[in-house]
């Protein structure tokens, strides 16, 4: 794949991930400076569902990624994404007033990754497990349908059964992203999920992860993921509260 065919796909992507739309060529040209023709667009288009990195479900339609095409993505194309400074101080805060409060950890965590994800998210081990987000998640297109939700809803009915596959899944320290059929959970072949193991400060293990569509954002989720992750497995992170005094996680 040449460059400007990778600048096509990265487009294609981020588009669909924020309209849920089949993405059509006068689209791109128009929101995305890419300085080629449309005739140029479109059989570059043509080249990339050639190669089984996008694909066109209906014929008068615009093309959608395909797994493949997400994967070559992650892989080749995207960059690298760091929470900004206030989203890592929000976090941060968040976590410490949890603590103080001696709230379920797990819980709010799982409630706090899934606002901001707008995924279904799971945290916690085996004696403490919580999951959160099956309104956010029901909310995308992909899953109106009824076998989907029926599918989604099964799985989390056991998913304190499934966590061994969670953890076994990645190793600790880690976080994968996987993407349609290779979801470690299979009977969610639609969906994409983040999986990061880790160990609390007593040792025990545990697991952070979202599940969402397809077309999540994965550098922001990831990122978000793994920030959180360090907070909750005892790194040393400083951060200035109120009246300018420090807290040491």
């Amino acid at each position: 794949m040449n460059q400007r065919q990778q600048k096509i796909l990265a487009a294609v992507v981020n588009e669909y991930t924020n309209t849920a739309i089949p993405v059509g060529s006068k689209i791109l040209g128009e929101k995305y400076g890419l300085r080629i023709s449309p005739a140029t667009i479109r059989n570059d288009m043509n080249d990339l569902e050639k190669a089984g990195l996008l694909y066109q479900p209906h014929i008068s339609s615009g093309r959608i990624p395909t797994d493949k095409g997400y994967r070559y993505f992650v892989e080749k194309i995207m960059p690298e994404q760091k929470l900004t400074l206030a989203q890592q101080k929000k976090l941060q805060v968040e976590i410490l007033k949890l603590r103080a409060q001696k709230t379920r950890l797990s819980r709010t965590t799982a409630k706090l990754l899934s606002s901001l994800s707008g995924s279904l998210a799971i945290s916690g081990g085996k004696e403490d497990l919580s999951d959160f987000g099956m309104h956010e998640l029901l909310e995308n297109p992909e899953f109106k349908n009824s076998d989907e939700f029926c599918k989604i809803a099964d799985v989390m009915d056991y998913i304190d059964e499934n966590i061994d596959v969670l953890l076994k899944s990645v190793k600790e320290g880690e976080t994968r992203i996987f993407i349609g059929k290779e979801n470690p959970l299979k009977q969610l072949p639609n969906c994409s999920m983040l999986v990061s193991p880790y160990k609390t400060k007593s040792g025990e293990k545990a697991v952070l992860a979202l599940i969402g569509p397809k077309r999540m954002k994965y550098a922001k989720n990831k990122s978000l993921i793994d920030y959180m992750k360090k907070l909750l497995s005892g790194s040393s992170v400083i951060v200035i509260v109120a009246g300018g005094m420090q807290a040491v996680f």
